[in-house]
Parts: C-alpha cells; sequence; structure tokens
C-alpha cells in the first residue's frame, strides 16, 4: 500500500489547483405556497441538496463525483459552472468567483469552462445543423475573424473527435447516440476550454459506445491538457478515468482519495457499500452487504452523520454528532469509526 500512498501524495501535490470549492452549500425552499402553509399549518420545508463541500481539482487532472441519485452531484456541477448559485461557500475558477464578480470581469473564465451533458439528443438542437450547433460557441465569444475561419474551425473540430467534414451540413437526428455526444464534446472544445464539467456523459450510451468516448476523452486531455469534472454513479468509469474520488452521500463529501487508495483500500462504511454493489465479473454466487435500507428523505435526513441508519458501524455518537473530516492513511473520511472500516 506504500506505493499507492506515495502516488496519492505525488498527484495532491503535483499541480496547481486550477478549481477551488469551499465550504459549498445549496438550499432549496420546496415549501408549498405561502397561503396553503397558513390555512394547512404547514412548516416550511427547506431542502439541504449541498452540504458543506469543498475539493480541488489540479490543472489536467480528472476529479469524480460519486453517489447514488440524490446525493448532491448535478447540483454541485450546476454551481461549479455558475449556472446556480450557492446559498453560502464558493468556487474559484483559477482564482475568479463566477457567481461575486460581473459578467464583463468573469467573460474570459466563462470561455475556459465548458460541459458535456449526460443526454446528447436533448443537449442539440434538432433545428440546427451540426456545423452551426459547434460553431455557435466560436461566434459568441469572438474566437473567428470570419465565417469562413468558423467554418474550418468547425471541420478541424469534427476530425478530432472522429467525425467527417460532410457531417456539419447535417442534422442531429441522422446521427447514433455516441456520434451525438461526439458532437456534443466539439461543441464543448469550441471554446478552447481548460476546465470541462462532464455530466454523466456516457451514461445514455451502449457499454461499447462508452468505451469509444471515454477514450476520446482521455485522448483529448492528453493531447490539450484539459481538467475534468466527471459527475457519475458507474464505479468502473470511475476506475478508467479518475485521479481523485469524492464520495458524496446526502449532500456531504464522506470521503475523498486517489483512484488507487479508494478501490484498493476504502475507509467510509458507504464507499465500501457502493464497492460492494457494483457489478464484477467475477460476481457470481458471491454474498452482496445488505446496506440496511434506502436513502432517507433529504427534506428530514438524520441526525449527527447521514449514513448511521444504514452503517453496520453506527453507535449512539454517530446519531448525534457530525463527523469532521480528517486524514485517515491515504485518504479524508467523515467518519468516528474510520479506523476500523479498512479492508
Amino acid at each position: 500500500m506504500s506505493a499507492v500512498v506515495s502516488e496519492f501524495a505525488s498527484s495532491t501535490e503535483a499541480g496547481q489547483a486550477l478549481v477551488e470549492v469551499r465550504a459549498l452549500t445549496r438550499r432549496f425552499d420546496v415549501s408549498s405556497p405561502w397561503l396553503n402553509r397558513v390555512l394547512q399549518r404547514e412548516p416550511r420545508r427547506i431542502l439541504t441538496a449541498v452540504d458543506d463541500v469543498s475539493f480541488d481539482i489540479a490543472r489536467g487532472s480528472t476529479y469524480a463525483l460519486v453517489g447514488e441519485s440524490g446525493s448532491g452531484k448535478s447540483t454541485i456541477a450546476k454551481m461549479v459552472l455558475g449556472l446556480l448559485a450557492p446559498s453560502a461557500g464558493q468556487v474559484l475558477i483559477d482564482g475568479s468567483d463566477l457567481s461575486r464578480a460581473d459578467a464583463a470581469a468573469n467573460a474570459n473564465v466563462r470561455r475556459r469552462v465548458q460541459m458535456i451533458f449526460q443526454d446528447p439528443h436533448a443537449s442539440l438542437n434538432p433545428r440546427w445543423r451540426v456545423g452551426d450547433i459547434i460553431s455557435e460557441p466560436i461566434e459568441a465569444f469572438g474566437l473567428a475573424a470570419n465565417s469562413g475561419e468558423r467554418a474550418d474551425r468547425v471541420v478541424e473540430l469534427l476530425a478530432q473527435v472522429g467525425l467527417s467534414a460532410a457531417d456539419a451540413t447535417k442534422f442531429p437526428h441522422q446521427f447514433s447516440g455516441g456520434q451525438k455526444q461526439r458532437i456534443g464534446i466539439a461543441r464543448a472544445l469550441a471554446s478552447n476550454p481548460e476546465f470541462i464539467v462532464c455530466d454523466e456523459p456516457t451514461s445514455a450510451l451502449d457499454v461499447s459506445v462508452q468505451a469509444q468516448v471515454l477514450n476520446l476523452m482521455r485522448d483529448l486531455q492528453a493531447e490539450l491538457g484539459l481538467t475534468y469534472l466527471f459527475i457519475t454513479h458507474d464505479l468502473s468509469v470511475v476506475q478508467y478515468m479518475a485521479d481523485e474520488v469524492g464520495v458524496l452521500y446526502l449532500g456531504r463529501l464522506v470521503e475523498t482519495a486517489s483512484r488507487e487508495a479508494l478501490f484498493a483500500s476504502p475507509r467510509h462504511p458507504y464507499t465500501r457499500m457502493l464497492l460492494e454493489a457494483a457489478p464484477r465479473l467475477d460476481g457470481f454466487g458471491r454474498e452482496h452487504v445488505i446496506d440496511g435500507g434506502e436513502i432517507p428523505d433529504p427534506i428530514n435526513p438524520p441526525a449527527g452523520c447521514h449514513y448511521h441508519p444504514r452503517c453496520p458501524l453506527a453507535n449512539a455518537r454517530c446519531q448525534s454528532e457530525i463527523p469532521l473530516v480528517r486524514d485517515v492513511q491515504w485518504s479524508r473520511v467523515a467518519c468516528h469509526e474510520a479506523e476500523h472500516t479498512g479492508l
């Protein structure tokens, strides 16, 4: 395990952080309308989707956020992109806070941040030709002097993602799911970004096509020096793509570790449950660990550690005290009993 520890240490010190997430919190008011609450004597209902989350993403690396549905992954992605204002905390992209500075001051930073969406079909305008879809960011950010230069750049981007120049005149419905996602990647690259948020970019694709798209994304990262925030629930994708992994549960970051350390020796009981539940080629006949139930209501989460109703190691302290994030060997873990969870 010493090799894993040394590699984790070198990876965290290797590059300056391009993205810094500090104590990020987002609350949603999901209450009924005021008059209904008065007549029915209902209290306000507040959903805390993200609760005091902090992490860094080094330049040229891939940080993966994993967790079950409803854990807050996509909400974090929207706040990182500046599409959703945080209730508390901040996100710094190369030192700039997109939620606080004016639009003019952040124009260049916004150009350097793009997104690859989960559903390639829904993310493409069905009435636009592919060339127009890809050239839109080029025109919006003034990255080409004229239409001829824009057209040349579109052809270059299509070739970069494995499509042909002739595809620029076609409509999205003429392509397969994997080809549509390649178009989405080309559009994301059109503004010459440094940081790309990937919100489950392969979950809607067939397994064989997933591998092709993931290989393309890795090749582009190596070629262009891209930094990725990868949102996924698929641990096989995490193992292939990520340099560092953050595990979310009900809006809280419960474990952060390098990919190697997380898969070799997870420290949080929830991380262990996720790994046990993941499909394996050698899994026929093996016994699955029972996780103790479903995710609690996020509007009324359990006190203390949110995971304690499902945790086999839970004790009275877990039911009343929120665990602080602390270093346990090669991981950062929010668990009172983390020392007892090694494999």
